[in-house]
């Protein structure tokens, strides 16, 4: 049986790449899995910094990779909104796909810092949308590389 396609997203806070994970799985009929909605539904108000995210992120993966490789082994793509922001990160997202010798997308949503901080402003949640959580989770940001063995799409 043909596997389904993992398809994840690089780009700085507020850039976008939520809003395109939702048109991405509608467009390629896939399950959409967000980061964002785990984390507000699992631990809600427990993530306002980026210690408290990395703690809590941490906790959701083995979860995320279970399921992302059980809905690609039955041929479904699989959209996996959370941040491919580190070569770290897009290592453990290739990952989950790689395991199981399914392909991948990883789509990258080139922004200024300054279209990001007034996207960021107009989502609204005072805990994380703020410009000092944007410049503290930016400091981390690396633009991905084909060097990494990904298959880019530059959007």
């Amino acid at each position: 049986m043909k596997k389904g396609r993992l398809i994840f997203f690089c780009g700085k806070m507020g850039a976008g790449k939520t809003t395109l994970a939702k048109s991405k799985a509608e467009e390629m009929d896939g399950v959409l899995i967000s980061e964002d909605e785990l984390l507000d539904k699992l631990y809600e108000g427990k993530v306002g910094s980026v210690s408290g995210y990395k703690y809590y992120s941490d906790k959701l993966k083995p979860v995320v990779v279970n399921l992302s490789q059980q809905i690609l082994s039955k041929g479904i793509n699989t959209v996996l909104d959370f941040p491919a922001n580190t070569v770290r990160q897009r290592q453990w997202l290739r990952s989950i796909s790689d395991s199981i010798s399914a392909n991948h997308i990883c789509y990258y949503v080139e922004r200024s810092d300054e279209v990001c901080i007034n996207q960021l402003l107009k989502r609204g949640n005072p805990n994380t949308d703020t410009a000092e959580m944007f410049n503290a989770i930016t400091q981390y940001f690396i633009v991905p590389s084909y060097d990494e063995s990904l298959n880019i799409e530059k959007v």
